[in-house]
């Protein structure tokens, strides 16, 4: 009896636990939300989200199954939804199914009325309001302007402009001129210029995908004609690295997902990755935070944020936004970085109803990796809630400027 009572005691404290993590601020650090547009306006554009599409195509959902006939269409859902109930996707939009809506996907029926549900959610003013404080989401970042006025909600988002295209771009200008070096010291003043008028909007930063690249940052080369594209974009990430640290703003890093070797995103784990870049954080004073989509990547963030002062580390992108990948990544990050050096939530969310989602997936996880090790006795509960805190909104929040 006494042991089913200390067990039963341990239950409920695990539980209230939990909760309180549920409750805690969080600052959504990449999203694609459009701000005239926050939610979903129909079931489909929950259904259809990619991550949950690509798992349900694992269960036999059609690839083109938006074109088919809508019979069709729910059949093949309702076959691929129930064959992939494992799967974490699905655990999720299963969640936002329930808890946003208050309906289980059963059968055609209950599809079509979650369509009425989402459709008339999606006219009522402040929807995309209460989805937020369901999780206590404070502020969302987005990279575009037009998207940054958030409609119906209390606070705009944060701007981080993204200037990937741009680089690229920039690198292929190098490739073609006859005098590489001379337009390399042209584009650094454009770069200068450009970056001065984020700072002056307000922006705490400014975000970029980088792909896999020969070229090292502690190589410096004297560009020639027709010069390689990896030494180009190499130069350019220290023009942009010195206009950052002059203007005061992060460089927010996405590394490890691959779009050159066929017409799908693909994860690519390549050791050296983050150590190609080190030159850079210790060139430049300027923060960075550090994204990672691929999985053996994830270790060597932690280890640049150990050594240098003005790295940290962000949430988990792409392929990294499973249970396996979080769990150890948290604990890369509990033993080795201070909390305010980690961010935990990268949403890449299209949808608010989305966002919930996989806020709530970060949150369920981190309430049970933080619970883990405060019954091992590695933490107290003061040091946990303060870790869950940072990792889900204080160490953004300050690197922002909040």
């Amino acid at each position: 009896m006494l042991d089913t009572t200390i067990n039963k005691l341990s239950s409920l404290e695990r539980e209230s636990f939990l909760e309180q993590i549920m409750q805690l601020p969080v600052l959504d650090t990449h999203t694609h939300l459009v701000g005239e547009r926050l939610c979903a306006r129909n079931f489909w554009e929950i259904a259809d989200y990619f991550w949950l599409n690509r798992e349900l195509q694992t269960g036999g959902y059609p690839a083109g199954a938006s074109e088919l006939p809508e019979e069709e269409r729910i059949s093949g859902f309702l076959e691929a939804y129930q064959g992939t109930r494992n799967t974490l996707m699905n655990i999720v939009f299963t969640q936002i199914m329930r808890e946003l809506y208050g309906i289980e996907i059963t059968d055609a029926a209950s599809i079509r009325q979650a369509d009425a549900f989402v459709q008339s959610a999606y006219q009522t003013p402040g929807w995309a309001q209460d989805i937020a404080d369901r999780l206590n989401v404070k502020r969302f970042v987005v990279n575009y302007a037009e998207h940054v006025d958030f409609q119906g909600t209390r606070e705009p988002a944060i701007l981080m402009p993204r200037i990937d295209g741009k680089l690229g771009g920039w690198a292929n200008e190098l490739i073609a001129s006859a005098q590489p070096m001379e337009r390399l010291q042209e584009l650094a003043l454009e770069i200068d210029e450009l970056l001065g008028s984020y700072r002056a909007q307000g922006c705490p930063g400014v975000m970029t995908t980088l792909p896999q690249y020969e070229a090292s940052a502690n190589r410096r080369v004297q560009l020639a004609q027709g010069c390689a594209k990896d030494d180009a974009l190499m130069e350019l990430l220290h023009a942009v690295c010195a206009a950052a640290e002059k203007h005061g703003l992060l460089v927010q890093l996405f590394l490890g997902v691959e779009r050159s070797w066929c017409g799908e995103a693909f994860p690519a784990n390549d050791t050296a990755r983050v150590l190609k870049l080190t030159a850079l954080f210790e060139a430049y004073a300027c923060p960075f935070e550090l994204v990672i989509a691929s999985e053996l990547n994830n270790l060597d963030v932690v280890q640049a944020a150990w050594n240098f002062p003005n790295v940290s580390v962000g949430g988990m992108w792409w392929f990294n936004f499973r249970v396996s990948t979080y769990r150890d990544s948290m604990q890369y990050r509990i033993e080795a970085i201070s909390a305010m050096k980690s961010s935990l939530v990268v949403s890449d969310a299209r949808c608010m109803e989305w966002s919930y989602g996989k806020i709530w997936l970060i949150k369920k996880l981190l309430g049970q990796f933080l619970w883990e090790q405060l019954a091992d006795g590695w933490v107290d509960r003061e040091i946990v809630l303060q870790v869950a805190e940072d990792w889900l909104y204080r160490s953004a929040a300050k690197r922002y400027g909040l």
